[in-house]
């Protein structure tokens, strides 16, 4: 005979899957707020910047919609465009889907954020690249 403490094998893995997956919502919130906080607490700037990469990240989502076994798809996009200021210095930061269209690699002009947060972009023109090792030693200057 062995010991008896009242809880069999699965509802102790129950519980420490669902404590597990508290602690992973927790951390992920405060990360969250941490961010938002900290952009918050930035200074708003302005500076002139080159857009010298843009990408998208799509996830596909699928879901049982019920009893049926019937399926529903659907996806989300995040759009992030890689900004080049003065100093040579690049950021990334996440656009929204209207604003990364509106954008083309080799756009220059002021870009705003704080933070790690996106503002705006004010273009004052659009320079081509021959190559990209000509886009990655790009600039905002428009005359380089």
């Amino acid at each position: 005979m062995g010991f008896s403490f009242g809880f069999s094998v699965f509802q102790v893995i129950f519980f420490l899957m669902f404590g597990i997956f508290i602690v992973f919502f927790l951390i992920t919130a405060v990360k969250g707020i941490r961010t938002w906080n900290k952009n918050n607490h930035s200074p708003r700037l302005t500076v002139e910047a080159t857009v010298v990469a843009k990408r998208q990240n799509t996830n596909v989502h699928h879901h049982n919609t019920g009893d049926n076994g019937a399926m529903h798809t659907s996806t989300s996009t995040a759009y992030y465009v890689t900004f080049q200021v003065a100093s040579g210095d690049r950021m990334e930061l996440r656009v929204n889907g209207r604003e990364y269209g509106m954008m083309a690699e080799g756009d220059f002009g002021e870009l705003t954020f704080q933070g790690t947060r996106y503002l705006s972009f004010e273009r004052r023109g659009s320079k081509t690249f021959d190559s990209s090792a000509e886009r990655d030693r790009a600039t905002w200057d428009p005359e380089r």
